[in-house]
Formats: C-alpha cells, structure tokens, sequence
C-alpha cells in the first residue's frame, strides 16, 4: 500500500521561508513524477511545483515562479518544496502527490489535481503578514 508523508508546515510571517518533506513509500519503484499542490480554505486545489523525477525537469504554478523550488533525494525518498519569500496568499494545506506513471501529464499542464495522482494528508502553512 503506497503512503506519502508530509512534515515542515508551520506559521511563518511574511517574507519567512520553509521547507516541506515528503516522504513516499510503498511503491515498487520511484514514482516517475512527484507535486506539490495546495488548497485554501474555501478555494479549489491548485498545482504548486511538479517534478519528473527522471529527467528532473519542473514546472511551478505562476504565483510561486521564482521563490519555491521542488527538489527531490532518492536514497531517502524524499522530495522536497522549498518554500522562500512567503505570503500571506501561501496560506493553505500543502498536499504531497505521486504520479507512478507521469499519467496526469497527459494532454495538459501537469499541475492539474487529476485523479491519477496518491496523495498525502497535507501540512498545513500559515504566513501572516
């Protein structure tokens, strides 16, 4: 049974950083492609940061472009979104996801939250101003 684990939410106040964990386990072998989502409270969830894990090839959501950055390590995998120059508009639960097959990438941006995906139970990240 696959699990993912997610760790390092926190409050932080704006301008802050942080970095979320998410461990996987349960799969066969490292899942091809790796996310990083996010939902609002009242919001839908929206693609944060996707990775493919071979290649290491990435792709954010417009409003995290140039301050978050997902990272993976293998030995302990891990994968990673280090998160720089918080907002209070970051405030959400923060959802690891993996995508065995890189199946969500298909026809489309791979920051979409298609059922393809596993998910974590999520960490939640509070930025005030």
């Amino acid at each position: 049974q696959v699990h993912l684990m997610e760790s390092g939410g926190g409050s932080v106040q704006a301008g802050g950083s942080l970095r979320l964990s998410c461990v996987y386990s349960g799969y066969t072998s490292r899942p091809n492609c790796m996310a990083w989502f996010r939902q609002a409270l009242g919001k839908e969830r929206e693609g944060v940061a996707h990775l493919y894990t071979g290649s290491l090839r990435t792709e954010y959501g417009d409003s995290v472009k140039g301050r978050f950055t997902i990272s993976q390590d293998n030995a302990k995998k891990t994968v990673y979104l280090q998160m720089n120059s918080l907002k209070p508009g970051d405030t959400a639960m923060y959802y690891c996801a993996a995508d065995k097959y890189c199946s969500a990438t298909v026809g489309g941006s791979s920051l979409r939250p298609l059922p393809y995906y596993d998910w974590g139970q999520g960490t939640q990240v509070t930025v005030s101003s």
